[in-house]
């Protein structure tokens, strides 16, 4: 069992949920509840990379991170590192491939409130924000959880991605996938069952966890 490449994984896993959670909360609650033009393609744009091949999109992130791109040179200049083969490379391009697994589910799960409950409370005085945290995020929350763990679990699963824009380095760049893949390459089947088994039963949990929020939603709506 590689505990560094699982270690990796979970903390990127940990920061993807921690900085998807407020795009969850905020885009998905504003595609929810407002209506303007170009919404449709919006929405098309955030569910592109379910669609996209890894491979594709992570050389489309492997060149927009890299020194030949105006983001890759800003990124460079500030930070002194290169956004291409480090984990904060990972992060940003952990964040854009599960932006579907964040929004979509928060928006559904936003839909699903009446009008009437925020008319009610903008005539009662309150605020957008205090709206949002005492009554919509209460009955929303759900979707949001659901949300946060299908990032968390695709995260760990995430290989095609991964492997363009950060490689293989111990330590920095190897999650547990790249290193189920680097034991098979070795004939070290033991040891890719072993790390196999763990990203199973994280899927496992991820999927009843999921189908039972599911379940307390369409109670609600019923």
């Amino acid at each position: 069992m590689d505990w560094t490449a699982l270690s990796l994984s979970l903390r990127l896993g940990g920061w993807t949920v921690l900085l998807l959670l407020p795009v969850a909360v905020f885009f998905g609650r504003f595609l929810a509840v407002h209506r303007f033009r170009g919404k449709g393609l919006v929405e098309a744009l955030v569910m592109l990379p379910l669609v996209l091949p890894p491979t594709v999109l992570g050389f489309y992130l492997l060149v927009g991170f890299g020194g030949g791109s105006a983001f890759g040179r800003a990124w460079d200049s500030v930070f002194d590192q290169s956004l291409v083969f480090s984990f904060q490379g990972l992060v940003l391009a952990s964040l854009l491939v599960n932006l579907p697994f964040a929004v979509q589910p928060a928006q559904r799960a936003f839909e699903t409130i009446a009008p009437e409950l925020r008319e009610a409370a903008a005539c009662c005085g309150m605020s957008w924000w205090r709206s949002l945290w005492k009554i919509e995020l209460p009955l929303a929350w759900p979707g949001v959880v659901t949300a946060m763990v299908l990032c968390f679990a695709h995260t760990l699963g995430e290989f095609g991605v991964v492997l363009m824009v950060g490689g293989a380095i111990p330590g920095e760049t190897r999650t547990l996938s790249i290193a189920i893949y680097d034991r098979v390459q070795a004939f070290d089947e033991t040891s890719a069952a072993t790390m196999s088994i763990v990203l199973v039963v994280i899927s496992v949990v991820t999927i009843v966890t999921t189908l039972w929020l599911s379940s307390r939603v369409g109670r609600r709506l019923g």
